[in-house]
């Protein structure tokens, strides 16, 4: 059975038994209204909206992560607020605040732990995903940025002020850290492979990234681009990439450079560079189609308009558009044949087909910045 926008299918009747609800929700996604501290629950098939779910605070920085089921997400607000939300009821199931200022949150791979970065007061907060009890607190006295799920129940975060990367194993239930030091001068954002086996973090201290093999017993640091900026002006970085946005296209990466009008690539094995496209603006995400044929490149304010989509086997700007003012996120359905894109100043999220570009519908949204579809609920890092 098919969940209509707007109303729950049927509800079965057996004698005088009557059967629960069967509702689908692996069609579903959700939209962050970042002003009114909303989310608006879509359906991908409908290109429409079937809810509004309010009363989320401050949602100015937000993202979410699903339970294996599909039918919670884990919202991690700018305020720290956590905030579990039941797909099926369309409301709110439980909320907490945990801190003065959180960047985001990870699910382990077995769906039974929620952790939640934080800049104010620092470190990470492990909570139960069924009751947001609190199980772990792991102060680092430092901003804590890219915070992701690994294998083995283990979470990896990286430190904004001492350049080092710690892994929480949780397995035991009580967290083992492993301090990894040398990871750079500023670490902003990170990501991990869909192995599990590369976490990569960007560095705004300087120019490079720096990646850590977590097949390994002991991870070292390994240093990626170490020279890509030197011999270039360096603009001034209106707004920094988001990394969990990087494409992973075929054999190589493909990542914004930050403070120039560029995507870099990076031969997935090696680590070395194999080229460069330039591009419209400074970068903010580079998302590769799910079958790695295109990479779609948004931009930083003031050039935040325009959408550019690069071809991956020529590594070549392909088509060029101007959805409107200030796209903030793009988000594919789980197979590739359309993106959605939130346009915060038109107030709309716009539906295209990602093999001929033409729009293919558009929904009402207050100022929409995250598009997050419940196939997430199946990968790592997401």
């Amino acid at each position: 059975m098919k969940w209509l926008p707007g109303a729950i299918l049927a509800i079965l009747m057996i004698g005088n038994v009557q059967a629960e609800t069967i509702i689908a929700t692996g069609d579903l996604g959700l939209v962050v209204e970042r002003a009114s501290g909303s989310l608006l629950l879509v359906d991908q098939s409908e290109k429409a909206t079937i809810s509004r779910i309010t009363g989320l605070g401050d949602l100015s920085h937000a993202s979410l992560v699903y339970s294996p089921d599909q039918r919670y997400a884990y919202v991690f607000g700018r305020d720290g607020g956590l905030t579990k939300v039941d797909l099926v009821e369309k409301s709110i199931a439980n909320r907490v605040v945990q801190a003065g200022n959180s960047i985001g949150g990870a699910i382990s791979d077995d769906g039974t732990l929620v952790a939640v970065s934080n800049y104010e007061p620092g470190g990470v907060r492990i909570f139960d995903a069924d009751t947001l009890e609190l199980v772990a607190d792991i102060p680092t006295e430092s901003k804590t940025i890219g915070l992701v799920d690994a294998p083995g129940r283990r979470f990896v975060f990286t430190l904004w002020d001492e350049g080092e990367t710690w892994i929480a194993d949780m397995s035991s239930g009580t967290p083992l850290v492993k301090k990894i030091s040398g990871m750079g001068d500023n670490p902003y954002d990170a990501l991990i492979t869909g192995d599990g086996r590369l976490y990569i973090t960007g560095l705004f201290g300087e120019d490079g990234l720096t990646a850590l093999d977590l097949w390994e017993d002991d991870p070292e640091p390994i240093r990626v681009l170490p020279e890509y900026g030197r011999g270039q002006k360096e603009l001034p970085v209106y707004k920094m990439p988001h990394l969990e946005g990087w494409a992973r296209a075929g054999r190589e990466f493909v990542l914004p450079a930050v403070g120039h009008h560029q995507v870099l690539w990076i031969d997935e094995t090696s680590l070395e560079e194999t080229g460069r496209t330039d591009t419209y603006g400074q970068p903010v995400f580079a998302m590769a189609r799910p079958d790695g044929r295109q990479v779609w490149v948004n931009f930083a304010h003031p050039l935040n308009d325009t959408i550019q989509v690069i071809d991956t086997l020529s590594k070549k700007v392909v088509h060029e558009f101007k959805p409107g003012p200030a796209i903030l996120h793009m988000e594919f359905t789980p197979r590739g044949h359309e993106v959605w894109v939130s346009v915060r100043d038109a107030g709309k999220v716009m539906i295209y087909d990602t093999r001929t570009f033409e729009k293919r519908g558009e929904i009402d949204a207050e100022s929409p910045s995250g598009i997050f579809f419940t196939s997430r609920a199946h990968r790592m890092g997401l």
